[in-house]
């Protein structure tokens, strides 16, 4: 697979041998997250206290941007990050200023449907995030998978995933998460054309937050490190999700 980099006003790209952008940063704000469907799957960070996740697992580097934001706002936590091909690692150290902090970032070349079936670790937050230079999640987006994670998640962890079509048609994927998670899964469109962003649970979030609880921690995050999930509220008050006032997960 070819690794390609590209740079435009200020912000660097990085590509899978195709135009579709694989990951962003602005380089003069490089822990910044810089497209929307990155910033929206901080959501997780609502829902759970102010010093959670602490262990979290990363299926999909890309460009670092999702790691290098929790890397430097949640400094108790230590990342697993699986990505499939090592040149990814490279160019993510090289043109994305990936940190070099082996203490709390263990990188692992393999594929992340294999790692979950094998792994006995339980993690807080699961990101998953990995596509091929034709936009295909491939095993990522199978009940097999998905089961496999939700037995990797601790009893409060979460799961968050980037749900990629160009038909902008996630039925089947939001289906089989479904499935997985008993019901408790949801999945909103991205601002980002052609994403949807999907949480699940291996349990119902209880006490159910509010809108106004969700609305308090992200003011919260805005304040402690510049990431504005306050227009996702928006439209996710406008969902059935949060019918009712409060997150159905």
């Amino acid at each position: 697979m070819s690794v390609d980099i590209s740079e435009e006003a200020g912000v660097r790209y990085l590509h899978f041998g195709s135009d579709w952008v694989q990951g962003a940063m602005r380089v003069a704000r490089p822990y910044s997250l810089e497209l929307d469907y990155t910033r929206e799957m901080m959501v997780p960070l609502l829902l759970r206290p102010d010093d959670w996740p602490r262990r979290v697992l990363i299926i999909g580097l890309g460009a670092a941007s999702v790691l290098k934001f929790l890397w430097r706002y949640r400094p108790a936590a230590k990342f697993t990050v699986i990505e499939i091909d090592p040149q990814v690692e490279y160019v993510a150290r090289q043109y994305f200023k990936l940190p070099d902090d082996p203490e709390r970032i263990d990188i692992r070349h393999a594929d992340g449907a294999d790692f979950v079936i094998k792994a006995r670790q339980r993690y807080d937050l699961i990101l998953v995030d990995g596509f091929d230079a034709d936009a295909r999640a491939g095993r990522l987006d199978t009940l097999p998978f998905h089961l496999d994670c939700k037995a990797r998640l601790a009893n409060d962890g979460l799961l968050c995933q980037n749900l990629l079509s160009r038909r902008k048609d996630f039925t089947k994927s939001v289906a089989r998460l479904e499935e997985a998670y008993d019901g408790h899964a949801i999945a909103f469109p991205s601002c980002d054309t052609g994403n949807a962003i999907a949480l699940a649970s291996p349990v119902a979030v209880s006490p159910a937050p509010t809108f106004e609880d969700l609305k308090a921690a992200a003011i919260r995050l805005k304040t402690n490190t510049g990431l504005n999930l306050l227009p996702t509220l928006a439209r996710l008050a406008k969902s059935r999700h949060l019918a009712g006032g409060s997150l159905n997960l």
